[in-house]
């Protein structure tokens, strides 16, 4: 059995840079540490986290010496207040985000209404809508178009595809006199998208990895469905099958950007072990 893995497959840069600081966080302190929410969308990693000393919080607490801000972000109104708190704050959240939730504010201050597209639950969204002001909207794709303001600012969740942003703008030129774009999208997740779409044609099988919370790894999934290839959906070896694997002979594996490396090599690994049962088991038949 062949195995490819996609080159962008795994942690992005936000991804990284953030579980590298709550590591060393936790590496150069005694103090009790945690993080507001789950850093990032991987329930193995936050579990690691969790075990070095880094646990994550519902909410804020003052039962903690050093709170990390997860790589999502979290609204003005709260990381303000945190700034005046007793514990130290260390802010996580990814640059990109970062930009994305700067250029909401921008366009609100020279007075666009703002329209974002993405999921109005995810918590990197509910943090850009909070510099976004009063009169911004969310929406999950072109198909929910609301009434729009004349002046209409456009940014995007940092996980959203390319071709959801074009739609949108195709919509909203027709309605708009004056529109400006921010594309907030983060290159990683489009280079990840089209190396995932060219490897489903190549492939009998697509295994994506990540957390099942995670929304670009979720994206992922759709994709493969999409362009017709028997998908799985795992965050672990443990989620594996064998009878998955019968009669596969090229298996294709992508990853979301919250996904590290070494739950992809456990992977890897398992489909090798897979392979090597299947082909003792076909020897002892013949």
């Amino acid at each position: 059995m062949d195995i490819y893995i996609a080159k962008g497959a795994g942690f992005c840069f936000g991804v990284k840079r953030a579980v590298n600081i709550a590591f060393k966080t936790a590496e150069r302190s005694v103090k009790r540490v945690a993080t507001l929410g789950p850093i990032i969308h991987n329930p193995q990693v936050v579990d690691k986290l969790s075990e070095a000393g880094v646990k994550p919080l519902d909410k804020v607490s003052e039962d903690v010496d050093i709170l990390i801000v997860r790589t999502h972000g979290i609204p003005v109104e709260l990381y303000e207040s945190l700034r005046d708190a007793k514990f130290e704050l260390i802010d996580a959240t990814c640059p990109f985000v970062k930009k994305a939730q700067q250029y909401a504010k921008l366009l609100r201050e020279e007075g666009y209404q703002v329209l974002i597209l993405g999921d109005k639950d995810h918590p990197e969204v509910k943090g850009i809508l909070s510099y976004a002001g009063e009169s911004a909207i969310v929406v999950r794709d072109a198909g929910e178009m609301p009434m729009l303001n004349s002046r209409v600012g456009i940014v995007v969740q940092t996980t959203q595809p390319v071709e959801a942003l074009k739609k949108l703008l195709e919509k909203v030129i027709q309605t708009v006199k004056e529109v400006k774009v921010y594309n907030t999208i983060c290159n990683s997740t489009a280079l990840r998208l089209r190396e995932t779409e060219d490897m489903t044609r190549k492939v009998d099988l697509m295994l994506v990895v990540g957390g099942k919370n995670s929304a670009n790894t979720k994206q992922l999934v759709t994709l493969c469905n999409d362009c017709r290839v028997k998908t799985y959906h795992v965050e672990t070896a443990g989620d594996l099958f064998p009878k998955w694997f019968d009669g596969v002979e090229k298996v294709g594996i992508t990853a979301g950007a919250s996904t590290p490396d070494w739950i992809i090599n456990d992977i890897v690994r398992k489909i090798e072990a897979i392979g090597e049962r299947a082909c003792t088991s076909r020897g002892r038949e013949s």
